[in-house]
Formats: structure tokens, sequence, C-alpha cells
């Protein structure tokens, strides 16, 4: 099916569509993001130009990119048509089958209708959203699409969507900080929720199923997504350490001593190499995880340019360093090239403040133990319990408070530093 609307810009051969979607789906199993046929078959088919107005053909059709839907008054991005690869990475981790029962929350449409053909006519999809307006739009592309089968509805998913229960999968496609338990309850058994959950700033798409009173993780993936809006939005703490142009990013009730941090930024900077290398295309997404659970005081240094083109801060600070913080001081990574061709680095840590030669051993020592334990290992284990579970119920790992649940990342093999 190929349906031309006003607002798809589909100036050049109309058959075009076609060749982009095969070209897309060649790419992303090139590089491992499709797996499986189904899932090719799925990309293959449904028209991303159609969930993608105002986009130009070749546009809608790049593997990596978002389009955005909606923003705010201020600008941000309140709802959007995520990257096919990460969408492809969720489908693969949900491992949908036909004839099954699907809710996905957040609304934008063309997952939905992927999610469609891999249920198949006798499977049912319910996508849900709390914003009027992305509502509507994405019942319209659904049509126009030829998926009018697919259940659109307008709820905040705090509460899920108890008329069109029980689901097989869950699919959360907007960043969420904590699990409500009606996603739990409106699991059928042996299902699965996937969720791109916050966790200490991070973001991991979790494959959890239900074991007992407790989610337990099967996998995860690094990605991004617009927050989750209504009664279960939650905002990160911006600690702001020099004006606006640098600010240390901190997820939950962690206290900081933000006038201790602003004087520790004057400080002479104290500077420890970690001898770990990284290099090519090895993921190292791991660490962050391995380093958000092992230190007490955890957050995200970001800069704006100015900042960093002064010295002031390294550019890692530009997409969030992974910083440990002790009191007035803190510590975070950079990446030194240790190659002509820059394909080769190094871990190295810079820290400022009273404590910052302690807090760079430490922090150096938790890079050397990740390279020697956990970076060629299974990963970690993350599980959800109900908020009200004692402390003794719990493994040992890094416990995250939050609403509705404690969310624990546990660490085979190693003990936390």
């Amino acid at each position: 099916m190929n349906i031309v609307r006003d607002d798809v810009d589909v100036s050049t051969d109309p058959g075009q569509d076609g060749v982009l979607r095969a070209a897309m789906v060649d790419e992303m199993r090139a590089r491992g993001d499709v797996r499986t046929d189904e899932v090719a078959a799925a990309f293959h088919t449904v028209p991303r130009h159609l969930f993608a107005p105002g986009e130009p053909l070749e546009a809608a059709y790049r593997s990596d990119d978002v389009v955005i839907t909606k923003r705010d008054e201020h600008g941000i991005a309140t709802s959007s048509v995520s990257a096919p690869r990460i969408q492809a990475m969720m489908l693969e981790q949900a491992e949908l089958r036909r004839g099954m029962r699907v809710l996905e929350i957040g609304s934008g449409g063309y997952n939905a209708a992927l999610i469609a053909e891999l249920v198949g006519p006798d499977g049912e999809v319910t996508t849900v959203d709390i914003d009027p307006d992305v509502v509507d739009r994405a019942r319209l592309c659904l049509v126009d699409a030829g998926y009018p089968q697919v259940n659109v509805v307008l709820a905040d998913a705090e509460g899920g969507v108890p008329e069109h229960a029980p689901f097989d999968r869950i699919i959360v496609t907007a960043g969420a900080w904590d699990i409500p338990p009606a996603w739990q309850d409106q699991l059928s058994d042996g299902g699965r929720l996937v969720v791109p959950l916050r966790m200490r700033g991070l973001t991991r798409s979790v494959v959890f199923e239900r074991d007992g009173g407790r989610l337990v993780s099967r996998n995860y993936q690094l990605c991004g997504f617009v927050p989750i809006q209504g009664v279960g939005a939650n905002q990160e703490r911006l600690v702001l350490l020099r004006g606006e142009d640098v600010g240390l990013r901190v997820d939950g009730d962690q206290p900081m001593d933000a006038d201790g941090l602003r004087k520790a930024l004057s400080t002479l900077r104290v500077e420890q190499g970690s001898g770990i290398e990284i290099g090519g295309f090895e993921p190292f997404d791991d660490l962050d995880l391995w380093l958000a659970a092992a230190l007490d005081g955890f957050g995200l240094l970001a800069a704006k340019k100015a900042a960093i083109d002064s010295g002031l801060v390294a550019a890692s600070a530009r997409m969030g360093a992974k910083t440990a913080v002790a009191g007035g001081s803190f510590a975070y990574r950079v990446s030194r090239a240790t190659s002509e061709d820059r394909t080769s680095f190094e871990f190295v840590v810079y820290a400022h403040g009273p404590d910052a030669e302690r807090l760079t051993n430490d922090y150096v020592e938790l890079i050397r133990t990740w390279d020697r334990v956990h970076r060629r290992g299974p990963g970690a284990r993350i599980e959800a319990y109900p908020a009200r579970t004692p402390d003794g119920d719990l493994p040992a790992g890094r416990v995250i408070e939050k609403r509705h649940t404690r969310v624990v990342i546990v660490w085979p093999q190693a003990t936390l530093t």
C-alpha cells in the first residue's frame, strides 16, 4: 500500500519508498539491529513515511533518525517517531508471536503498525498516549497506512489500559522512571514487559519477566526516549556549578553539596589514567551502568560549548560525563586517544575538590574492576520489587528507591565498592 498525503514529501519517485525500506532493513540487519525474518518483514511492509509528516522520503527511512512530531513551548520534544534501529531492537527484545495481545505505551503510530504486522490478524494491538494531538495523529496515520484494527486509546498510561487487558507483551516507548503496578497486573502469565527504565540517570531498554512478586530482567540494551508524561513523570535535578554553563544532573534523592561542588570546580584538576583502553566498535555502556551501581554519589556532568572550549571541563561533558560525587568533590571519566588515527582510547579520570585524589583513585579502581570482572561478562541483573519490600528480602546490589518499586542492580562475581 502506498498512500500519498498532503503533509508527506513524496517528491521523488512514489515507488522509491519500497527501495528505501529495503535498504534500511539491509543496513539494520548488517548492524545486528534486526535479527529475525519476522521483524525484517514488518519493516519491509510498513510505510514509515506515512508516519513522518513533512519529512523528505529519504529522511523517513534513515535507520538512526528520530522524527520529532511535537515540541512544548520551550522547544523540547514531547512526542516522536523513534529511530527504526531502536524500534527494531525493542521488537526483537519483545519476541512477538502471531496471535499475541500487545499494549504499546507512548503512541506514534508507526511502531503500533509494526507490532500489528508481527502479531497478525489473530492478534490485538492497543496503543495509548496521554496527548490528544498525538492520539488523533496516530489514529489518522494508522488508518491511512492500512491498520485501522489497532486500538488507539487516550489515557494516562500509569493505569495501563484495563479494558483491553491482559497483555502478552507491554512495550513502553517513552522513557520511564518507575514501573506502575498496573503494568505488572495487566501482564499475562509468561508475559514480557519491555521498558526504557531510567536508573540513576541512565536509561536502558529492559526486558522484564514476572518471577513471583518481582520482575527480573532477561536482557537490556542502551537506548534513549522522550520522557513519559502524566502521573509517572519524574524530572532529574540540575545542580548548577557555573551559571548555566556547567551543571550536574542528578536522579533521585541523592544529597548534593551544591556550594562545595561549585567551589571544587575552581580548584586545580587532578588527573589519573586507568591503563584500560577501548577501541574499535566495542561498546562500553555497561561500564557506565557498573559505575552507576557501584558509586554512592553519582550524576552526569553536563556543560555547554563555551565551558568546554575554555578548558574548564572536558569535552565528554557535552553528552553527560559519568561523575562520582563525594561531599564537595567530584570526579568524571574522559577518553584520551592512544593511537594516531584515534581508533583506541584510554579511560582517564579528572577530579576537582579537596578529596579529589582519593576520589580519583577509587574511580580508577572501579574502571579496572569492570575491565577485570565484567567487561566480557553477562552484564547486570536488574530486578524490580514492590516499594514495601523489606531490605532483608532484596538481593545484594545497588537499591534504587522509586515510588512504586525498589529496583536492584545486581552484578555477579563482584562486590560493590
